[in-house]
């Protein structure tokens, strides 16, 4: 009976926290957009907002911009996928290695470097391309190329190489073989992945407003600019509703996707052979990704923000210790900014890692009855949607929910935390399960047979299972939550700004010390988000019995 109220108990609060901080919020927003000020049923803000041009133009620009990251990552993460997960060659552990950077980046970091590689004095400035839709494209195709040579590669290495091998036995050309045998066997995998990028690519706030909204922006960003500047809150919640129409129809397609599976033959170990005369093509557009995509940015971004008129020096990063930036009357320093990012980031960890535990463990139990499992799916699919709504959508919701209590409480900082913890939960969450889920339901049922209470086999079963998670799941929280800037944009207050806001407010502002700060500001924040998730990983346990 104990063991029943306290699973209750943990279901109620999962609930209520997704309630009062996800549902109510995103809900507020969207009658927002169906009411007008008296209160009253209105549907008239939509037609206004779907019968303007300017509003397609901003469909058609967020749609072409996401479609344009999405074939860019597939067109280098399929090769990259081969390269590094099909074949043997010196060095290849590296390349996958590098290839790892982009999970452990913000958002705003990336933005900042593209602007520094395609900035006039980058390398690549000569092409003409700072703040316009194709740098937006190639820094979505950054984050991006991982994620499809890491789904497509898991299973390419574990498909039967010797279909390929009759194929070629028999006549077949390397090109015939891949698009007759191996094509057909990938694309399940190619599919899936690039539904997830397309839906990345579509709310790539971060990205966009770093590298200076150009053209028409997207419908995030016109959710921003109705609010912050128009202050026109029923229009931006129909662009925002828009942005939940356009982001879920992502996701379905995702599943859809998702759904469809290969039929090739499979093998229980990965296989790999020697680099090929014929492997040049994919070799070289990996090497490029590589080089040109991920490392060209980094590099640089470290490069220029160490670069003054003089020399190189230290300079900017010491005025992000002594200066808010040129042109602001006021305000805090990068230094400042950051303190209030790690105490918003810890703050949110801790909310988040409560919420998540509570809900791995009610996810992981073993469902002895049809309605259990119901429930255990149900909460399954509602801790997940938070994935499918913008950040952007959360942190308006936020801001137009608490502004019918309390306007001046909506930018007060004071729910930061909160916003920041709902967008991080999911993946958290994520993180936990597989790690709970490996626990033999046996264990417990003998603990229990032997007399243990449910606490005490909670803390001696499962205890040691969630030891080993913890860390990594604390650093992705705290790294996601440090670099999160969608919600955050909506509730900082100018006063408690996060440093990837503050990082934004300087690009936002002509200057060479103004853009120098941003840099340097990028590279810190990169390092400090780094070092949580890195942490995070060392600090786990490396055993645990059978399980390690």
């Amino acid at each position: 009976m104990r063991a029943r109220f306290g699973w209750g108990a943990a279901i109620a609060v999962i609930l209520t926290f997704l309630t009062i901080f996800f549902a109510w919020p995103v809900g507020a927003m969207l009658i927002r957009g169906i009411t007008n000020d008296a209160g009253a049923l209105d549907f008239s803000a939509f037609g206004e907002v779907l019968t303007t041009s300017r509003t397609w133009a901003i469909v058609g620009h967020t749609l072409t911009m996401a479609l344009g990251g999405t074939l860019g990552s597939v067109l280098f993460g399929v090769p990259a996928a081969y390269i590094l997960y099909r074949t043997e060659f010196p060095g290849r552990t590296i390349l996958r290695s590098i290839t790892l950077v982009p999970f452990v980046l913000p958002t705003v970091v990336v933005g900042v470097a593209f602007r520094a590689v395609f900035g006039a004095n980058g390398p690549l400035g000569f092409l003409g391309l700072d703040q316009t839709t194709w740098a937006v494209i190639a820094a979505m195709v950054f984050f991006n190329i991982s994620l499809i040579a890491r789904q497509v590669g898991g299973l390419w290495q574990l498909l039967d190489p010797r279909t390929v091998e009759a194929a070629r036995s028999l006549g077949a050309s390397a090109p015939r073989a891949f698009f007759t045998i191996t094509l057909p066997a990938i694309t399940p995998a190619i599919g899936a992945s690039a539904g997830l990028v397309f839906l990345y690519c579509s709310t790539a706030y971060s990205l966009v407003r770093t590298l200076g909204t150009p053209g028409v922006g997207t419908l995030e960003t016109e959710v921003f600019r109705q609010t912050q500047t128009f202050l026109d809150l029923r229009t931006a919640a129909v662009f925002s509703a828009l942005q939940v129409v356009f982001v879920l129809t992502s996701v379905w397609l995702t599943q859809r996707l998702s759904h469809r599976t290969t039929t090739a033959l499979r093998l229980q170990q990965p296989v790999r052979q020697p680099l090929a005369r014929t492997d040049w093509f994919p070799l070289g557009l990996t090497l490029f990704a590589v080089v040109v995509i991920i490392l060209l940015p980094m590099i640089t971004l470290v490069e220029r923000s160490l670069a003054t008129a003089t020399g190189y020096s230290l300079h900017n990063y010491h005025l992000l210790i002594t200066s808010p930036g040129s042109g602001f009357a006021g305000g805090a320093t990068a230094a400042q900014a950051l303190e209030h990012s790690l105490k918003i980031a810890l703050d949110a960890t801790i909310i988040c890692m409560v919420m998540a535990i509570l809900t791995a463990l009610v996810i992981t139990r073993h469902a002895r009855s049809r309605t259990l499992a119901r429930a255990q799916q149900a909460l399954d699919t509602f801790i997940m949607m938070p994935l499918g709504v913008s950040s952007v959508t959360i942190g308006f919701g936020f801001l137009v929910s608490i502004h019918a209590f309390n306007p001046a409480l909506g930018q007060s900082g004071v729910f930061v935390p909160l916003a920041q913890a709902v967008v991080a939960l999911p993946l958290v969450v994520r993180s936990l399960i597989p790690i709970l889920a490996a626990v033999d339901p046996r264990q417990r049922q003998a603990a229990a047979v032997l007399g243990a209470s449910p606490s005490r086999i909670l803390a001696t079963i499962d205890g040691p299972y969630l030891l080993r998670a913890i860390g990594l799941a604390a650093g992705l929280s705290f790294s996601v939550s440090l670099g999160e800037f969608g919600a955050t944009s909506f509730l900082a207050s100018p006063e408690y700004q996060t440093l990837p806001v503050y990082i934004v407010r300087l690009l936002s502002r002509p200057g060479a010390d103004n853009f120098g700060m941003a840099l340097a500001a990028a590279v810190v924040l990169g390092i400090v988000a780094s070092i949580a998730l890195i942490l995070g990983e060392r600090i786990r346990p490396r055993t645990l019995g059978s399980t390690s």
